[in-house]
Formats: C-alpha cells, structure tokens, sequence
C-alpha cells in the first residue's frame, strides 16, 4: 500500500505568547489530507525562515530546535514504514497519535453488541419484529457467558475475534447451552451480523468467519392433511373463546398467512384483485415483502363471520386475534377435541396452506411462493410439502397424454 507523505514545519504568528514568540506547528500531509498540530517549542518569528521551514542562523537556540525538527522528521518517516509494514491504516492522526504516545482507544465487542441491540429495541415494529430482538439479546447473554467461561474476561477486543474464537463460540453453544443445531447456527449467525458491522467500520481488518461452515438441518414440518382440517372444521366447539380460535386458525390455513399479519389485518387489506374478486393485500412484518392473497370461500365465511364482532368495531381488525400464547394454548386443546395427533401451533396453518391446500391441488409453488410473501423459491420449499399422492396424481395425468399420444401414433 503506497501513501504519500509530506512534512512541513512552520509558525503561527497570530498565536505568539506574551515574549512576543511564535508556536511551531508540524502538518503532515497524507494523500492530500492534513493533520496540524503544535509541537510545544516556541521562536521569534524574526528568527524563523519560511523558505527552509527551520530556525535561521547557527545559534545554540536555532541547533537545539532543528536538531529536534529533524528526529521529529525521522520519527514519522520510521512511523509510516512500520504502519505499512503492519498492514494497518496510515493517516495523519495515526501517525499523530504514535508521535505523542497517545494510544489508540480500543474497541471491545460487548458495547458494539449492545449498541446494535439499543437500535434494534428502537426499532421495533418499524424495521424488527419483537421476537428478531430477542433473539439477539439472548445471542449477547450467550456471548458474555461465553467469554466468562473460555477467557474468564467480561469483555474482549475485537482484534482478538478469529476463527478459533468462532469455532470455540459453536461448541460452547451446543455443548454447555445444550443447543439444538439449528439454534446454534442461528446464533453463530446472529453474532456475524456484529462481525459483519465491525467489518463495514473497518474496525476489523480480517473475516473470522472465512471457512467457517454450518448448515442449518432442514427440519421436517407438520402440517394438517384434509380429513384433519375436515375434523377441525366440523368440530362443534361450544366454548366461544375455542371456537373463535379454531377459526382464525382456518382463515389462515386458507389465506398462509403468519400470526402476526393474521393479527395485523385491517378491512382496508380487502381489495378487488385483478380477476375481480376479493384479494389480501397486505406486507408482511418480518421481511416486508408484500403479500397478495385471492380469498378462498372458506377466508371469506369467516370474515363475514365475525365483521360485527366487539373487538373488530373497537380496533378496526379484520379479526379478533388473541395472544400468540393464547391462540397456541388452545390450539393444543383443539387438537385434543378434535382427535388430531399433532401438536398443533399456528404456524402450522402457514404450512398446511402451502402443502394442502395449495401445492396438493395443482397450484405451481411458484405462485405459493408469491402468496406466502417468500423472496426465495428455496424457503417456500420448506413449508411445502409435494405428497406422494400429488406425485401420483401427476404421474397418473401423464400417463393418460402418453396413451393418447401411442393412440394417435397407431391411428397415423
């Protein structure tokens, strides 16, 4: 790396002190930026030749102060090489610092983490969801456990983060945290967004994730098949609370939406689509996406169903959603009730959307992709499920075109 250096000396006339003596200042100049500053020795501005930038004359005075001139000169000149030689940042105020023995204020991890949680919880419901913001305030205690238990320090430079300092944080996650490997991945993964920052701040010089490699496990998802959603729907619940639930539970096993847009739908979500019948149009929270949904019959008896409803006329909802703690509460009662073996979240419904109601009746995950909001073919492939009887139905419509075209191949 190639810097240019210039030094100058020279005086500041409008600064004299009370003997009527001028300060000398040093400007170093690299790459055509400045950093000025006083070197703490004074001269009578007579004494001083601009052309030379140096005492005049053979004094004692005028040796003493160019000798010092000139090893302040040598001085940066052994700096810059060193600084180039290290392979770190070369600049005026580098080099300034080193001159006056002022250290360099070191930048530690802890603060960085926790400043980019404060601004994360600044932002919630605007860029984060709550849930995102919890994960990296657990992903930060898990941190600081961490350098307590392999350093016995409360803190560490960032420097000092490596890929041995990666490996190390992985296997103290699934071993001493007990994580599952998809937790410990996303952890890992939560912590490169801080790398990452202090990576764009130019405060690491290194990527300590180079050649690091975890793969999260996919994980086999549940999701209802249709004599499951038959059993729900035919259910006479009797418990107006649990037949609410139930559903809000339906509505998005027939629209995919998650729990919070399913929550934060209003009647003004409700559009004319571009075949003329009613659409959701929303964004969804957690990747901003937007989300165009044609309304099934099923999505849309129940919104009729509770259009009047006491909670829908005072906030203005599309319907009345409880708590996600609540709603997975009863969900677990309803399966009970309903003979469905499985342990039924919400979130299922996003999957039995995809692979059921969808995907099995010959609609293109392409268009499951849009509806769902997904940025990427490859996430939809983890909520849709292709089912063997898809496959044989498929083969099945294959079959026959490859009998009539044998057919037609015989009549020619």
């Amino acid at each position: 790396m190639n810097t240019k250096l210039s030094i100058l000396f020279y005086i500041k006339r409008a600064k004299s002190n009370s003997d009527g003596k001028s300060p000398i200042y040093l400007r170093i100049t690299v790459d055509g930026k400045r950093t000025e500053f006083s070197i703490k020795r004074f001269v009578e501005p007579e004494k001083w030749s601009t052309v030379q930038n140096k005492m005049k004359g053979n004094s004692e005075e005028a040796r003493t102060i160019n000798t010092y001139l000139d090893i302040l000169k040598s001085r940066i000149y052994e700096i810059q090489k060193d600084l180039i030689h290290s392979g770190k940042l070369v600049n005026g105020q580098v080099i300034k610092n080193i001159l006056l023995g002022v250290n360099e204020r070191k930048r530690t991890l802890i603060p960085i983490f926790e400043e980019h949680n404060d601004r994360m919880k600044a932002l919630i419901g605007k860029e984060f969801a709550k849930g995102t913001y919890t994960r990296y305030k657990t992903c930060l205690s898990h941190t600081k456990e961490f350098l307590h238990w392999k350093y016995n320090v409360s803190d560490i430079e960032i420097e000092e983060i490596d890929h041995a300092f990666i490996a190390d944080f992985e296997f103290y996650l699934r071993t001493e945290k007990a994580c599952a490997n998809n937790s410990a991945v996303k952890y890992i993964k939560n912590f490169g967004k801080i790398i990452r920052i202090c990576l764009a701040n130019k405060w690491l010089k290194y990527d300590p994730f180079i050649s690091y490699n975890s793969k999260f496990i996919v994980v086999d998802r549940s999701f209802l098949d249709e004599d499951e959603i038959q059993k729900l729907s035919e259910k006479n619940l009797e418990i107006e609370r649990i037949s609410q639930v139930r559903d809000i539970f339906l509505f998005s096993c027939y629209t995919g939406l998650a729990y919070i847009d399913t929550k934060n739908l209003k009647h003004s979500n409700i559009g004319v689509g571009i075949d003329g019948n009613k659409w959701i149009f929303t964004c969804r929270q957690k990747t901003k996406s937007l989300s165009n949904i044609p309304l099934l019959p099923k999505a849309e008896e129940i919104i009729e169903k509770y259009k009047n409803h006491p909670y829908c006329k005072i906030t203005g909802s599309l319907l009345p959603v409880l708590s996600n703690q609540k709603m997975n509460a009863y969900l677990k009662e309803i399966a009970d009730l309903c003979g469905i073996n499985k342990e039924l979240t919400f979130h299922i419904a996003r999957h039995t959307f995809a692979t059921t109601v969808t995907l099995s009746n010959g609609v293109p995950i392409e268009s499951v992709s849009k509806m769902l909001g997904h940025k990427s073919i490859k996430t939809t492939q983890h909520y849709a499920k292709i089912l063997d009887s898809k496959v044989s139905n498929d083969m099945n419509i294959l079959k026959e075109k490859l009998a009539q075209k044998e057919l037609k191949m015989k009549i020619s």
